[in-house]
């Protein structure tokens, strides 16, 4: 049975709660809100880490109820933020913050949504993203690909 009556929104629906299903196991939740707030968090770290191109190159390849959380309150830079492993990991504390009522290790967060995006988006697109970070940050991706 259809919950919208429109075929596409549907099938963003199905999908990314087939995604947020994933984080979930990865990270042992059962709340499906924290599973939201450690994707989202990631894919605005990341997102904000790659430079313009990449980043829109990897929207792209989003479900389209993703993307839309992937680009809210998005403004794009001619040059990336430079994070570091650090860095990149505090910015995910601060970001869930008050966003999830489960306390989430932000390695593990990282980790879980790399490891989602490596099964759900194209290779090539993955190498890319992979590339375009730092090696700390790369060591992060389930099987990391040598630069």
């Amino acid at each position: 049975m259809s919950m919208t009556g429109i075929e596409v929104f549907d099938a963003t629906l199905q999908k990314t709660n087939e995604w947020l299903d994933d984080i979930a196991d990865e990270l042992a939740l059962e709340n499906r809100h924290a599973a939201y707030a450690a994707l989202r968090a990631t894919l605005h770290a990341l997102r904000d880490r790659l430079v313009l191109e990449e980043a829109v190159h990897l929207g792209a390849q989003l479900p389209m109820l993703v993307r839309g959380f992937y680009y809210e309150a998005w403004r794009a830079l001619p040059e990336p933020v430079k994070m570091h492993r650090e860095e990149f990991l505090l910015r995910l504390e601060e970001e869930l913050t008050g966003k999830s009522t489960v306390k989430l290790n932000s390695e593990a967060v990282v980790r879980a949504v790399f490891q989602l995006l490596s099964r759900r988006i194209s290779k090539g697109q993955i190498e890319q993203v992979e590339k375009s970070l730092p090696k700390d940050l790369r060591d992060l991706w389930p099987v990391s690909i040598a630069f």
